[in-house]
Order: C-alpha cells, then structure tokens, then sequence
C-alpha cells in the first residue's frame, strides 16, 4: 500500500508546526507534499521535524525565502528532479521525485496570475515514458463544480490534462459529489487541492479524500488530500 499526503501548510506553517508535524506522524504516509513551503529558517525547523519523524529523503526547490513553495518529504528513497526551465517566474512551484514504477510531481500553482506551468506539466505528462502522479494546490478547479461560481482561471488546462491521458483521482472516487478544501472568509467554498494521475495507476486506486478536521482544527486553512493506492 502506497499513501501520499499533499497540503498546503499555509504561509510556512510557522507557529503551526509542532501541530502539522503531529498530524503527519499519526497518518505515516509514505510520501508528504507540502505546498506554501517556505525556503527560510522557519521551514529548516519544519524539514527538522520532517527528519525526526522519519522522513529521510526531502527535496526542495532553491525558491526565494519569502516565496510559497514546494517540499517533498518521503520514508521511501527517491530521485529529485527540479524543473528551472518550467516558467520564467515561477519555476520552484513545481517539484518531482521518481520511484521505481512511478514519478510524483507536487505543486503550487499561483493564484489568478498568469503562468505557463500547466503548459509544462501537460507536455511533460505527454511526453513521459513514465506515469506521474500531480498533487497539491492547484489553485483551479471546474467551474460550477469545485466551486458554485466561474471565477477559476485556467479550467481550460485541466480539460487538457484530461485529454493527456490523465484522471482526477477524487472524482474517480467520488463522482460528483461536491466537496470544497479551502473556504474564504463570506463560506464560500472552493476545491483547489488536488491529485491526478495517469489512466494506467486508476485500478490501483483505493482512497481519494480530504481530511477536513486539520482545517477545522486551524493547522491550516487547507484540507489535506489522502491517495492511496493498492
């Protein structure tokens, strides 16, 4: 059984740490994407933690120490890959390991800016010998489905990702059932955290869901996503 973990731990986690780490060590998922990581000495006591708690193999990307980031932490060995030539400004957004049979790729896709990451992660996806699964705060979802409105940009590259050969694993799972990660301050909910992985890993597929209780408990203000897989 495989289980991987992606949250965005808001702003670095600062004074929430001791709290996120306790929740990761009580799941014990193989692999932790954390997204919003922040490159600075807040974030080296967290991978410090991360250490104690037993993961091993973390990576990271060379992010300013004030940009919201990725990290990837792992139980498991694995090959880091970084991506400097995915976008002329936000390139430490993004961020691969590689295991045996499959690669992990974990983000943070800027909020309503413009970028040209989904036009990298889709033609990587397209062009790899390997299957991936993407994780982490995509900051976009369907309109009128992962959210009630049309306000999220870039719904247009997930209809391409789809067509790339690649499912959203919580729609796998779930159908339609609607179900929000992160909610502003008017209730509003909305679906940015998610995970997609290529076609030939969807019979693997057992568990797809968030854990709202570390939101309501105030770790973050955003529900982790839990895949498993057989």
């Amino acid at each position: 059984m495989f289980t991987l973990l992606s949250w965005n731990i808001r702003q670095g986690g600062g004074t929430r740490h001791s709290g996120i780490i306790k929740a990761i060590r009580e799941l014990n998922a193989q692999v932790c994407i954390l997204s919003e990581f922040r490159n600075n000495e807040s974030g080296q006591q967290l991978r410090t933690l991360l250490l104690r708690a037993g993961y091993r193999h973390q990576f990271v990307t060379t992010s300013p120490a004030d940009d919201n980031s990725v990290l990837i932490a792992s139980l498991i060995p694995c090959q880091n890959e970084v991506h400097p030539d995915s976008d002329p400004e936000f390139s430490g957004n993004i961020l691969s390991v590689h295991f045996e049979v499959f690669s992990v790729m974990g983000v943070y896709l800027p909020h309503k800016k413009k970028h040209v990451l989904f036009d990298f992660i889709i033609q990587r996806m397209v062009n790899s010998p390997t299957p991936y699964i993407i994780s982490g705060d995509f900051n976009t979802g369907y309109n009128h489905i992962d959210q009630a409105g049309d306000s999220f940009w870039y719904t247009d590259k997930l209809v391409m990702l789809e067509k790339a050969g690649y499912t959203d694993a919580f729609r796998l799972v779930h159908k339609e059932v609607r179900e929000f990660s992160w909610y502003s301050h008017q209730s509003n909910g909305y679906r940015y955290d998610h995970t997609w992985l290529h076609n030939s890993l969807r019979p693997l597929v057992t568990k797809c869901e968030y854990i709202h209780g570390w939101r309501e408990e105030g770790l973050s203000d955003h529900s982790p996503m839990v895949l498993t897989l057989g």
